[in-house]
């Protein structure tokens, strides 16, 4: 009887110590700007750019986004400076690099480190995003809007609007 005690009063020790794993199941990535391309004539319809890539400064053309026809892409900021330029290329001719039509895409913010958790750690909020594009003549992007949004943290809805 004895040895029954002991070995469940062994058993509760042991199993009392134990705790439980964290996981991180709050989903506390830093939030992508998504854009939206729309028509510039008529701006409620929504319009693919053709033959799309996409990069940022010096880096790599994000591959996600190589000579694809869309009219929604999702690109992330870079959280260790307060600046991320992007390049927008089109090509109305498939190869073709003499129909290639490069703008550039300049996004300024603030950032600020949100704790989510101690199994999430923490996620980076844009603040006072501002954007700006060069839209002059020579460039295919016509418009966007808006020119400056509070923060970056919501992933369900379009940050910006281009048209094109």
């Amino acid at each position: 009887m004895k040895k029954i005690i002991l070995f469940l009063l062994l058993f509760l020790v042991l199993f009392s110590a134990c705790e439980k794993d964290d996981f991180c199941v709050q989903n506390p990535v830093t939030s992508k700007l998504i854009i939206d391309f729309y028509d510039a004539t008529n701006r409620e319809t929504p319009k693919k750019v053709q033959l799309l890539s996409v990069w940022s400064g010096t880096k790599d053309t994000i591959s996600q986004y190589t000579s694809v026809s869309e009219n929604s892409i999702s690109i992330p900021l870079n959280s260790l400076t307060s600046e991320t330029v992007y390049s927008f290329k089109k090509n109305t001719s498939g190869g073709a690099t003499s129909k290639n039509e490069i703008t550039t895409f300049t996004i300024k913010y603030d950032t600020e480190e949100e704790f989510v958790s101690r199994s999430c750690g923490y996620k980076v909020v844009f603040n006072n995003v501002a954007f700006s594009a060069d839209t002059g003549s020579t460039s295919w992007i016509k418009d966007f809007t808006p020119t400056t949004i509070i923060n970056l943290d919501n992933q369900t809805t379009a940050h910006v609007q281009i048209f094109h």
